[in-house]
This record gives C-alpha cells, structure tokens and sequence, in this order.
C-alpha cells in the first residue's frame, strides 16, 4: 500500500530543475522533470537484467525475509522506503508470506534527504492500522554512501524522543556497496533490474515530493502516471523474482557490526569519494553518485556531467552507455574504481 497523496504538478525540464536545486532556490522534492516509458531498446535490456539476476535476487529477498522472521516475534510490518525501496519491499513481503508470516502488511512511505520521514505516514501505520512498533521493518533497494540510512537514523531519533511508539532504527537492503545499511543481502554493486527504471517499476508512481501543496496533516505528495499503464512491469517484475522464492537458497546476510568485509567496504568507498573529490575538484558530495542504481538515476533525471565505468562491456552497465550515449555525456573508463560506476552532477556554479 502506497501512503502517499497524489497531486498535481507542473513539471520542469531537467536544466531548470538542476538550476533550481543548485541555486537554493528550491529543494530537490519540490520538483520533478517529466517521465517517460522506456524505449523498447532500453526495455529489452531491463528485460535482459531481469532474466539474468532473478533467482539472484530471490535468493537475496529470502535471505532478508529469514532474517526478519527469526529475529522479529512480533507481527511484521514491511516499511519500504520510497521509491526505490517500493519493489523491494513487496517482494519481501511475498518472501515473508512464504515462510508462513500471513500477517505480514507492506507499506511504501516517503523520506527525503535533508526533510526528514513522513511521520503522517508513520502515524496512520502505528495509530489507524493497529501495527505493532516492534515489528515495523524499514527496508530500501540499495546503500552507497549512505544519505538515506543516515536520514532515517536522524528521523526515528527525532521519532523516538517524542512519540510513545519506539522504532528500531534498522535499515534492511539488498545491496550494501559502501558498508553502511545495519543488514544486508550483498556488498555487490550490481544492476538491480527494478533500478534502473522509474515510475514503470514503482506502480506508476513518481519519486515522492514535499512542496507546498502537501498540508501538516497530508502524507507527503506523489505523481501517479495512469497514462503509463500498458507500459507497466511493476507485477511481471514482481511475479519475475518471486517465482524462484521456493526453489533458490538463502544467501548469508551481512549484519551492522560486523568486521572483516563491511569495514573494508566503508573504508573504500570513502577512499574512492576522496580520491573522487579531490580529482574532479566536486565541493559538494551530493554530486557525486556511486554505484550502477544511483548512476542510472542521475542519468534518467539530472544533469549529469560525466559517467565513471570500471568495465566498459560488463552486461550490467550497458543501459548506463545507452542513457550516455543519448544525452551525450562524456564516460571514463577506471578500472580501480571500487565499483561498477558512479555518475558526476555537473556543477552549474
């Protein structure tokens, strides 16, 4: 279930919408560029990622879905984190339904980088649908730098210093490429195939917005795009991944606290942010975007100034060279990068 409130919005095409957010004039969630459904070319290799990585990860899903089902007593409430953990989250539910958790609700809310979570939305979870606090589980498709696990650390603080519900704070994702999220399912950037589309793999629906149209007792807003319905693969995705839930093995997840790997992860990927930084003289570490889903991301709706590729002919970045190559943007090949690829904001300064 979305938790979100569909509004109006003008949109604004991409350079606007950068120089808007660069400027200070506004915030990046008051403000959306225009979507579109994927040309089939980009389409067939969706189509192509999905058929490689499903039982992938299905076996990443029911690796998550054990783990909140040995760890959790209490009735489990899913808390995907939108958009990117919407998908994610239903299918985590279905994983947590196989292993005979029936009670299992999934909700998909907004959280914002720098505004914080959609406490309305926490609310009406907690307060109108009976939800028991302990069993409430956050959980989004992938950490890099960790911006969003930091944001709701932030946010369920604040939470918990003044509401009587106690949160636990834990963040559960896929993959971990930077060591940051408290349980994950791998360290591996890889292309997750639900994250390299948008609204056609999230029900229909935009990245959430807070402007001001959204009233103190609103949920934050959304776009919702009904002219994209035949183009939709939210359900075939999901039918895609969960149909291996029976049949595939448990992955070991990886838990915050951890030594060995996780420490080695953080400790390269601050590295390469460093090294990143100081290299392409970036000020703001909001414009650097590491890992395949947040380069894809830059590419389908920011002004992107360059394209960072450890290997240039690895299956999984592929529609990353497609989005370059149609938007004419400059991509590097470095093989010592930590990670499959990162994506440079062009700084309008």
């Amino acid at each position: 279930m979305f938790l979100l409130k569909p509004i109006p919005l003008d949109m604004v095409d991409v350079a606007t919408k950068e120089r808007l957010i660069q400027s200070g004039q506004r915030h990046y969630s008051e403000l959306l560029a225009p979507e579109s459904v994927p040309n089939p070319h980009y389409l067939h290799l969706f189509e192509a990622l999905t058929a490689r990585y499903t039982q992938w990860l299905a076996a990443e899903i029911v690796a998550l879905a054990h783990h909140l089902a040995t760890t959790r007593s209490q009735p489990l409430t899913v808390v995907s984190l939108a958009r990117a953990g919407t998908p994610i989250g239903a299918l985590l539910a279905r994983a947590l339904r196989g292993l005979g958790r029936m009670e299992v609700r999934h909700y998909s809310i907004s959280i914002i980088r720098d505004r914080g979570i959609d406490e309305n939305a926490l609310k009406f979870i907690l307060r109108r649908e009976g939800r028991a606090p302990a069993g409430l589980a956050f959980v989004d498709g992938w950490t890099a730098k960790g911006v969003i696990a930091e944001e709701l650390r932030r946010a369920l603080a604040r939470w918990n210093a003044r509401e009587p519900e106690r949160l636990d704070e834990t963040l559960f994702v896929v993959s971990d490429i930077g060591g940051v999220a408290d349980v994950a399912a791998t360290a591996d950037d890889y292309a997750i195939p639900s994250g390299i589309l948008n609204a056609t793999v999230s029900g229909l629906t935009s990245r959430s917005i807070l402007n001001a149209a959204i009233g103190p007792a609103d949920f934050h807003g959304c776009v919702f795009y009904p002219e994209f319905a035949p183009h939709d693969r939210s359900t075939w995705f999901l039918d895609q991944v969960a149909g291996h839930f029976a049949t595939v093995v448990p992955v070991p997840v990886r838990v915050r606290g951890d030594a060995g790997e996780r420490r080695a992860r953080r400790e390269a990927m601050t590295a390469f942010l460093v090294r990143i930084h100081a290299r392409y003289r970036i000020a703001d570490r909001n414009f650097v975007k590491p890992g395949v889903a947040e380069a894809t991301r830059v590419l389908l709706r920011r002004l992107p100034d360059r394209l960072l590729l450890r290997d240039l002919e690895h299956p999984d970045v592929a529609h990353l060279r497609l989005l370059a190559e149609q938007k004419r943007v400059p991509v590097e090949t470095d093989s010592a990068i930590p990670i499959q690829a990162t994506a440079l904001i062009k700084d309008l300064s």
